[in-house]
């Protein structure tokens, strides 16, 4: 097709603002699939994400059109995921488009999510069409967020586009305004073939499947092909588009959206963001591709089965072909024995990763605490990276350790602000700015909508800051993040000792003002879920082996004098001094087993004080 009839677009927006449901609107009413064919989110293929109704993976889907005017427009859509965890998924896509529909919830107006897309899209130089949806909902104010839209991010009133994506409303209004206001692609047909990966997925039978962006050139079933990164050729098995099932094509032009089936086993050889060409092409200067996704929280995963560890290995690297954002290596732990350190984008990510091994693949996993990397610095000069507490060096060695901060924004009502605040200095944030989204006089008192500006340690919103967010608002707060950097703290290590063994998988790396709090807080945890042995437990917390707090589980008493019903009190006291005897040589050789749940009792501290 002409490249001046092609539109190229993705929906952006914040988690639960309708993005699935107006693909499927899109789809629906353009004819891309069949009545009967039609589901609700469509274009989310996992189970995870049709029962958690959210959006993992970016998808893509073609569509025809024919517009008002009578002409046909080819429209290449990629649906985004919303939350905050998968904000690479959306940079992602908005480099293979030219435009974006950015939707905002006719009730909830402008959320931070709303406006960190926004700032995405326009680095891009993508043209952003303006919905409001859910208009149908009856607490809706379709006026008030247009009006929103217009002070905060600069769009006339003529722009936004009213609509419900669950009855269909708008939605011609929709199709018309990508054909009339989102620019067609710019590339040479009858030039050297340049093609950006943008996403991948691995196929039993067609090995790596590139999604790709086709930039300048084109490209056909018979090319011979080159990944310049990679600098690996191949033959592709297929090429086509999604409509939104995979189709195939002779030929993928310039200006289109589409899949190269590449054959490749494995999924290293074709990164996300390299460029494909065609051999014998000399291609100056590669597309700028992507950065690489960098891991911001980590976390050890072993089996709870020692067996199970190479399905472990292998069902990872399954994984990490369709999500290279997922990172992971081998560790062992004295008390967990062997298994992955994993690098995830959040705890969602987290969370989602770990279901998948445990649905997918059968796995019984064990999941330590999850935490942040520290770079830290030696008093030889040397830098190093420490993803585990328990890699942490002897003090006496280290010069320095930084850990990453962020930049949060937070929308919230203005009645909040002062519960915000507090949340945010207690977990040691600095405040930037703050601004109102829209006038007070335009709505009840200390109902306005204010933006909050904050810098605070990757460490400290890791866990239960959103929860504490939502709580402390009546759930009315939104949060965005952005890593801003590593800077100098005060951080300690501490670390958990069983019955005087050391724990290494319950080490934590804290601020060294919070270390007896939280060393505290941990003990006593422990000590509610360690089961009761036939002895005495210490469980103590310790920071440079100096013990800072100490609990005792009490031992397990067995009544060994049931058998006795009368005689000489010295046959009882026999009885009562071997117990002890046995207690005695039990605590030198006993060993204590700890349940998952006293892993993941880093999670409490924080909602325990």
């Amino acid at each position: 097709m002409n490249q001046e009839f092609i539109r190229n677009f993705c929906i952006i927006a914040h988690i639960d603002h309708g993005k699935s449901t107006l693909a499927d609107r899109l789809l629906e009413s353009t004819g891309a699939v069949e009545q009967r064919e039609m589901s609700a989110q469509l274009l989310d293929s996992m189970d995870l994400e049709r029962e958690r109704g959210i959006t993992i993976k970016a998808a893509a889907a073609r569509m025809l059109y024919h517009s008002n005017s009578g002409q046909q427009f080819q429209y290449n859509l990629i649906d985004t995921p919303g939350h905050v965890d998968f904000s690479y998924e959306v940079s992602r896509s908005l480099a293979a488009c030219e435009g974006a529909l950015l939707v905002v919830d006719a009730s909830q107006g402008i959320e931070a999510q709303t406006l960190a897309n926004v700032y995405l899209a326009l680095n891009e130089s993508l043209t952003l069409v303006p919905i409001v949806n859910k208009v149908d909902l009856p607490h809706a104010e379709p006026e008030r967020v247009a009006k929103e839209l217009e002070r905060v991010v600069g769009f006339s009133r003529d722009e936004v586009i009213f609509a419900s994506a669950k009855d269909g409303i708008g939605t011609d209004a929709i199709l018309e305004a990508i054909a009339s206001r989102i620019p067609s692609p710019v590339g040479d047909s009858d030039s050297v073939l340049k093609a950006l990966i943008f996403d991948s997925k691995y196929d039993s039978y067609k090995g790596v499947v590139a999604h790709v962006r086709v930039v300048d050139g084109n490209v056909s079933s018979n090319s011979e092909l080159y990944l310049m990164q990679t600098k690996t050729s191949f033959e592709p098995i297929e090429i086509g588009v999604f409509s939104p099932d995979m189709k195939p094509l002779s030929a993928l032009v310039a200006g289109e959206v589409g899949y190269i089936a590449t054959g490749l086993k494995d999924v290293a050889d074709c990164g996300v963001g390299d460029t494909i060409t065609s051999v014998g092409d000399f291609v100056v200067d590669p597309l700028p591709g992507y950065r690489d996704a960098k891991p911001m929280v980590f976390a050890g995963l072993y089996p709870t089965d020692s067996d199970q560890y190479q399905d472990l290995r292998e069902a990872l690297e399954r994984l990490s072909l369709n999500d290279a954002s997922l990172v992971y290596e081998p560790e062992s732990s004295d008390a967990l024995g062997f298994g992955f350190r994993c690098g995830f984008l959040g705890l969602l990510h987290l969370e989602i990763v770990v279901e998948r091994l445990e649905r997918e693949y059968g796995l019984g996993l064990l999941t330590t605490a999850p935490g942040v990397g520290y770079e830290v610095l030696l008093t030889d000069g040397k830098d190093i990276f420490v993803e585990n507490p328990s890699n942490l060096p002897n003090p006496s060695i280290i010069d320095e350790i930084r850990e990453p901060w962020a930049s949060i924004d937070v929308i919230t009502p203005s009645r909040s602000i002062g519960q915000v605040m507090e949340l945010t200095t207690s977990r040691r944030g600095k405040f930037l700015r703050m601004e109102y989204l829209e006038p007070e006089s335009d709505v009840s008192p200390g109902e306005a909508r204010v933006l909050l500006q904050y810098e605070i340690p990757m460490g400290e919103i890791l866990v239960d800051f959103y929860d504490h967010l939502k709580g402390s608002t009546s759930g009315y707060a939104s949060l965005d993040y952005q890593p801003v950097g590593y800077r100098v703290a005060e951080l300690v290590r501490v670390d958990i000792l069983v019955n005087g063994q050391g724990v290494d998988a319950l080490s934590i790396i804290t601020h060294r003002a919070n270390a007896n709090r939280e060393g505290r807080l941990l003990v006593t945890r422990l000590r509610e879920l360690i089961p009761r042995q036939l002895f005495d437990v210490p469980v103590q917390a310790a920071v440079g082996g100096k013990i800072i707090a100490r609990e005792t589980i009490r031992a397990l008493r067995k009544n060994v004098l049931a058998k006795c019903y009368g005689g000489d009190i010295t046959r009882k006291r026999k009885l009562l001094a071997r117990q002890a005897e046995g207690k005695k040589r039990m605590k030198l050789v006993g060993s204590v087993e700890i349940p998952q749940e006293a892993f993941m009792a880093v999670l409490q501290l924080r909602s325990e004080e």
